[in-house]
């Protein structure tokens, strides 16, 4: 009973519209609440933006032939197994010499890769995960070697 003379006075407060925009407003906090977690688990990764732009040449240290990548923001290095694959990320670690990001591309996998910055120009990467429903591991220096062609 007590329930009902509040809502009723806070009604004759703020009138028909008021109550309306207090609704809406009430109804849009679980979206703006659940919007949050997904900013925070994607931040910049300074360290990547560090690396020099330009022709980086890996050399795995399994003895497979080198492969180039052209770097234009460092986030190339991050998914070097599912390239052009839209994926969510979520960063494990984001320190100023070494980032660690796991990431998921819906239908095509995921991985777990750690790259860690020797010089803005030399760094190491390790990456393993599912591609084309097969395991991956991968272990590589990367050098830049010019300018992207």
């Amino acid at each position: 009973m007590e329930k009902k003379m509040m809502i009723r006075d806070l009604s004759e407060r703020v009138g028909s519209f008021g109550m309306m925009r207090l609704l809406a407003a009430l109804l849009a906090l679980p979206v703006a609440i659940s919007g949050y977690p997904a900013i925070a688990q994607a931040p910049e990764l300074p360290m990547l933006s560090s690396v020099e732009r330009g022709l980086w040449q890996l050399r795995y240290r399994s003895g497979s032939g080198p492969r180039n990548v052209c770097v234009r923001s460092g986030q190339e290095l991050i998914k070097l197994k599912h390239g052009g694959s839209d994926c969510s990320r979520f960063v494990v670690e984001n320190g100023a010499k070494q980032v660690t990001v796991q990431y998921t591309c819906q239908g095509n996998g995921y991985g777990r890769t750690s790259i860690r910055k020797e010089t803005a120009s030399l760094v190491q990467i390790d990456s393993q995960g599912i591609s084309g429903g097969m395991p991956f591991e991968l272990s590589a220096e990367a050098r830049r070697t010019g300018a992207c062609r």
